[in-house]
């Protein structure tokens, strides 16, 4: 039987865009990422998807927490910079203005909304992993509900890896 892709879904979805970041054994990463949901309310979980051929992935499988970061649409050249380079080339923190949260994970300082969660599982799932988190430290609340960097925003981006 032949595979089946998802295209007729996604074509028609625009889902939200996160920044994503860790660190782990002195190293920091972070990535643009499209694949990331609350996926329960009792007990607070988040879940984030990584592509396994991202730098990212190799410092979060060592890693005990990850940021997820909100953006709003005029933040789109952050965005870029997250998702059209890769921590292979260059470092990703020396453009941005960033302070570590309690565990040592990476904040954007400019990020609408974020928060930090602890790594509780790692869940394979093709050519990405799922990063199962609990919130351990947040943003304060946003006034009114701004704009969102959304998928439309980013589709032209060239990925610094293939996903």
């Amino acid at each position: 039987m032949a595979e089946l892709s998802l295209d007729p879904l996604t074509d028609v979805l625009d889902g939200p865009m996160y920044v994503v970041t860790t660190a782990a054994d002195g190293e920091q990463a972070g990535c643009l990422v499209g694949f990331a949901s609350q996926c329960s309310i009792h007990p607070a979980r988040y879940m984030v998807w990584l592509s396994t051929a991202n730098h990212t992935f190799g410092v979060a499988r060592r890693a005990t927490h990850l940021t997820v970061h909100v953006l709003r649409r005029e933040q789109r050249e952050l965005a870029r910079w997250f998702g059209s380079e890769t921590g292979d080339r260059v470092d990703k923190f020396e453009r941005v203005a960033w302070h570590q949260s309690a565990d040592g994970s990476p904040v954007l300082d400019e990020a609408c909304v974020w928060f930090v969660g602890r790594i509780e599982e790692r869940i394979p799932g093709g050519d990405h992993v799922g990063f199962l988190l609990t919130p351990t430290e947040q943003s304060p609340p946003v006034a009114g509900t701004p704009a969102l960097l959304r998928f439309s925003d980013v589709k032209d981006f060239e990925p610094g890896h293939p996903a």
